[in-house]
């Protein structure tokens, strides 16, 4: 009986000196969209809902995240749709699901997910994470084409919530100003991938080199990020030498040798207007079949149909409670098109918060772009 109350009395005292933060939010869109496949002309208006719970614990050097997801698809026509079909095969690739099944009910879809669910250690010199995680590589804010993890989808309608990696990540500190992180990974097909990445400031800027290898993929990378002459305006630039093997039919493979890099800048005006500008290169293109093709493939976000793109991105806060944002692509191809990305933000206090936007294709139907359907969108965001 002593020894009980000495183990509760042990656990209790551990976890005074704990913190535990809990955050519940429901973030629910009303869409209407066209068809994902060009030959299909239907369009829908669905109701998209995600409740998300998460919890942050934190013991001195120890801490640890679990963010779980219950999603939402309402309406009889897009639930029954090919488009739904292609969202039910995006999956993450890891050696277990991260998801549960859809389960159909009356006129809609329903199924959850684990975000996130990593434990960690941090000291002044180290840091190790292993779970489901967000490996972070590169510099762009549009593109990420040395990011071969989970990098994020700029034409996505959510373009940050990306699918986490079964992962153990190492970051040592060697001095203040720079420091080594090794990662490995697991992927659906019990394979490993392996990255390192080296990061240092020297003097004009932070450079950083990045490696990744698995059975499928090898890639060399680099990053260099700093401010210009001191004028306030940030530069930056990332590449990757990417080979890979790609489906080009049901069987047969083919390895592919190509670069991809960005530049871009960015600044803060004090009217409180930001400006981002971007410009990607990559030496290889892929036609929309070949993308269709390796849908399941490692380097899936790098496979683009034009050789170069321009993007910008502007936001401007109106008042305390108004916010607009636009963003901005050009696709140059044999017939040039573009995705617009305009949205208006009025937040009602710290809980409330209420999106109206759209995703504009534009350029012919044979273009990269404007041969999908726009996106218009409401959003409203509830967070305690």
């Amino acid at each position: 009986m002593k020894a009980r109350i000495s183990f509760l009395f042990l656990v209790l005292t551990c976890g005074a000196s704990a913190d535990l933060d809990l955050t519940v939010s429901n973030t629910n869109y009303t869409i209407s969209q066209g068809s994902i496949f060009p030959s299909d002309d239907t369009r829908y208006l669905y109701n998209y809902d995600r409740l998300r719970v998460r919890a942050d614990y934190k013991n001195e050097k120890f801490f640890a995240t679990i963010i779980a997801d219950g999603v939402n698809y309402l309406d009889h026509d897009y639930v029954n749709s090919a488009s739904f079909d292609y969202v039910k095969l995006l999956k993450s690739d890891t050696p277990f699901s991260t998801q549960s099944n859809f389960h159909e009910y009356y006129d809609g879809n329903i199924y959850s997910k684990l975000y996130r669910f990593y434990v960690g250690y941090e000291d002044e010199h180290n840091r190790i994470v292993a779970g489901l995680q967000n490996i972070s590589m590169g510099v762009g804010k549009i593109w990420n084409p040395t990011n071969l993890f989970n990098p994020r989808n700029t034409y996505a309608l959510e373009p940050d919530e990306i699918f986490p990696v079964a992962a153990i990540s190492y970051t040592r500190h060697i001095d203040d100003v720079s420091h080594l992180t090794l990662v490995v990974s697991q992927k659906k097909d019990h394979s490993y991938k392996y990255a390192a990445r080296y990061k240092a400031f020297l003097k004009f800027a932070d450079v950083a080199v990045n490696m990744i290898s698995s059975d499928e993929t090898k890639m060399i990378g680099y990053e260099i990020e700093g401010n210009l002459a001191d004028t306030g305006i940030e530069v930056r630039s990332e590449g990757a030498y990417i080979k890979n093997d790609l489906n080009v039919g049901l069987t047969d493979r083919e390895e592919v040798e190509f670069f991809q890099g960005i530049v871009g800048a960015d600044y803060g005006f004090e009217n409180g207007l930001t400006v981002t500008i971007e410009a990607l290169y990559t030496s290889k293109t892929f036609s929309y079949k070949e993308i269709l093709n390796n849908i399941n493939s490692e380097i899936l976000p790098n496979l683009l149909s034009s050789n170069a793109y321009v993007g910008a991105a502007l936001s401007y806060n109106f008042n305390l409670f108004l916010a607009g944002s636009l963003g901005y692509i050009e696709s140059f191809n044999d017939e040039n098109s573009r995705f617009i990305t305009p949205a208006l933000t009025y937040t009602l206090n710290d809980f409330n918060s209420f999106t109206v936007g759209a995703m504009i294709q534009g350029g012919s139907n044979d273009s990269e772009f404007g041969m999908f359907e726009n996106t218009y969108y409401f959003n409203y965001s509830l967070s305690f």
